[in-house]
């Protein structure tokens, strides 16, 4: 069977965020770690390939964009879609922008949207401007994001800095009138020489609207919400089943642990939810850039604290930890530091037999997944919205089934490292 829809995403949180909307949407969806070098898996309805390009150079991220879109195609992919934060995560020079624009020219298309909108977590899209909850972006926990700090709410001129064409605005008077007036507003901006569309979205009714009017499109971009409104194109096709079972995983056992490197609000108030129930080991920069041996403490603290509770190594720290830390260390190194430290320790926690393990953070599920030598996931239940359970395609670290639940840093209830564990077979 042809794959249907052939995703690119930035980063593997994002990754595993957009498949778990396609699964529960009733796409059969893998997700595979990097550009493959073999044949798609049988009896797939999607694949999302996902990247580590978020905050890569714009010329790397666009390289490794151009060879996972080559891939799709020859998978027979009927359609394409750029997976990117909800946050709309970026900076003036990149990497959206100049990702869309080289996949719109190797497709041959010169138009496409963007719409990052993912209303149950409280990313709506209002007159062009992107709200996280109540707050405009600029005014949220995103102005102090340490890679990419988000300063301007207004997605038309944030993405226009980054594009070589005219972006233009599909408001909500429009979305508010269903997928034709979507559809019609489309092509009006077209004709008028747009090649992007910023369109408004408030409700999950928007989102389905939206992907109906984009059923034609070679390229969607944007975050996961949009994925709800993609199925039904290829039902009304006759394409796709119009019942499956698609959130199915194998049943993993072991034991329990969560590691956190995001500093996000939401994995802070995480974070200190678990605290106050399990054990926790804090991983500290600052004694990494001296050398303290971290990973081999935390693996001992581990060995004895692993039991039929979950455990939590974590890095998360406040905005003015962050800063201060970065001011001695510099930003890279310290990511880094982090980064090789947490999937050091995700190495050592599987060895000691932990079968389910959470990661929260795009960059750390990153730098786990790698160390893992995980090449790609099945797609299962959902936890909480754009946050999935997955098991491992494979692993290198054992041969021991291992359940993997992928969370972006600003996903997920405050309880979300507590409740995670009953929603797995």
């Amino acid at each position: 069977m042809t794959v249907l829809l052939g995703c690119i995403a930035d980063d593997f949180t994002g990754g595993t965020d957009l498949a778990g909307m396609l699964v529960k949407a009733g796409m059969r969806t893998v997700q595979l770690i990097g550009v493959p070098s073999g044949p798609p898996p049988d009896n797939i309805d999607a694949i999302v390939i996902a990247l580590k390009s978020r905050t890569n150079p714009a010329v790397d991220a666009v390289a490794e964009s151009l060879a996972a879109l080559r891939w799709l195609q020859q998978a027979g992919c009927r359609q394409f879609y750029a997976k990117y934060c909800s946050t709309f995560d970026s900076t003036p020079q990149g990497n959206i922008g100049p990702v869309a624009d080289a996949l719109m020219e190797a497709l041959g298309t010169d138009f496409t949207i963007a719409c990052p909108a993912f209303p149950a977590n409280g990313r709506t899209i209002y007159k062009g401007y992107l709200f996280i909850g109540n707050e405009l972006l600029n005014e949220s926990g995103m102005r102090n994001h340490p890679l990419t700090p988000m300063h301007d709410a207004s997605l038309v001129r944030v993405l226009q800095q980054q594009v070589s064409g005219k972006v233009g605005l599909a408001d909500y008077s429009v979305v508010e009138q269903g997928a034709d007036a979507i559809a019609a507003r489309f092509a009006e901006l077209r004709t008028q020489g747009h090649r992007y569309a910023i369109v408004d979205a408030v409700s999950n009714d928007d989102l389905m609207a939206i992907g109906a009017a984009c059923a034609d499109l070679p390229l969607v971009t944007g975050g996961s919400g949009i994925a709800l409104g993609l199925p039904d194109n290829f039902r009304r096709r006759g394409l796709l089943a119009a019942h499956t079972v698609a959130d199915r995983l194998p049943a993993t056992g072991g034991r329990r642990a969560v590691i956190a490197g995001s500093c996000s609000v939401a994995t802070q108030k995480q974070v200190a939810a678990m605290r106050a129930v399990a054990s926790a080991f804090h991983v500290d920069p600052l004694q990494l850039a001296r050398g303290d041996n971290v990973v081999a403490a935390a693996l001992d603290w581990a060995a004895a604290n692993l039991g039929e509770q979950p455990v939590l190594v974590y890095a998360t720290a406040t905005p003015e930890t962050v800063r201060a830390v970065q001011a001695q260390l510099g930003v890279e190194r310290a990511g880094t530091l982090v980064e090789e430290a947490l999937a050091a320790i995700a190495q050592g926690l599987v060895r000691l037999g932990v079968g389910q393990l959470i990661v929260a953070g795009g960059e750390t599920s990153g730098a786990v997944v790698k160390a893992l030598g995980i090449t790609g996931l099945i797609i299962g239940p959902e936890i909480d919205p754009g946050v999935p359970w997955t098991a491992a395609l494979q692993n290198q670290a054992t041969d021991m089934p291992l359940a993997l639940a992928l969370k972006s840093g600003n996903f997920g209830s405050e309880d979300f490292f507590i409740k995670a564990w009953s929603r797995l077979p």
